[in-house]
């Protein structure tokens, strides 16, 4: 064998390995993404399961109150309905306004504020609004570094190869609705 033979052969092995590590990595991204999403609806559902409590409860002592109720129980189903991560996000948005009046309303109900089951489910829908933050996070951050790895040369061409596209950033459409409804009283 000649020299010449020699160095393409090793440049071809080194090429096809960086394609290989290249696409393994992709993958472990991709996945990584899958996982944050999955995360994401189940904190989400989480939170929706909550929701038909928190009225109901809220219900028994503010019965008249019926326009924030069915705002909130219209969101819920708009956010259950919502397809997409885009549209889950807006969807979500609608939703967090809508609580944060449903809570803001139990201001005018002392009897309600004192309620048991009503400081029950406040404390668990806090602790669910910190692990969707959390979730959104983790997948944010997965989906930002397989977008980097998408578009950058050289790993853009092993991408582009198999096929591997970018994930949408699950992100609020105004800045102002990032904010967890206050549910301290």
């Amino acid at each position: 064998m000649t020299t010449a033979l020699i160095i393409v052969i090793a440049v071809g092995v080194l090429v096809l390995i960086y394609a290989i590590v290249t696409y393994n990595r992709l993958v472990a991204l991709s996945v990584s993404a899958d996982e944050g999403e999955a995360e994401v609806d189940v904190q989400l559902k989480r939170r929706h399961d909550l929701i038909p409590n928190l009225v109901k409860t809220v219900q028994g002592y503010a019965a008249h109150e019926r326009e924030t109720l069915s705002e909130v129980v219209h969101a819920r189903g708009a956010a259950l309905d919502a397809g997409g991560t885009a549209a889950r996000a807006d969807a979500e948005s609608g939703l967090t306004q809508a609580l944060g009046k449903l809570l803001a309303l139990a201001e005018s109900y002392p009897d309600l504020k004192a309620d048991g089951n009503f400081l029950e489910l406040q404390r668990e829908l806090t602790a669910t609004e910190d692990r969707i933050q959390a979730a959104r996070r983790f997948y944010n951050d997965t989906a930002q570094a397989l977008n980097t790895k998408i578009r950058t040369f050289p790993p853009n061409l092993v991408a582009s190869a198999f096929k591997f596209s970018q994930r949408e950033f699950f992100e609020l459409e105004d800045s102002s609705q990032a904010a967890v409804p206050s549910v301290a009283f």
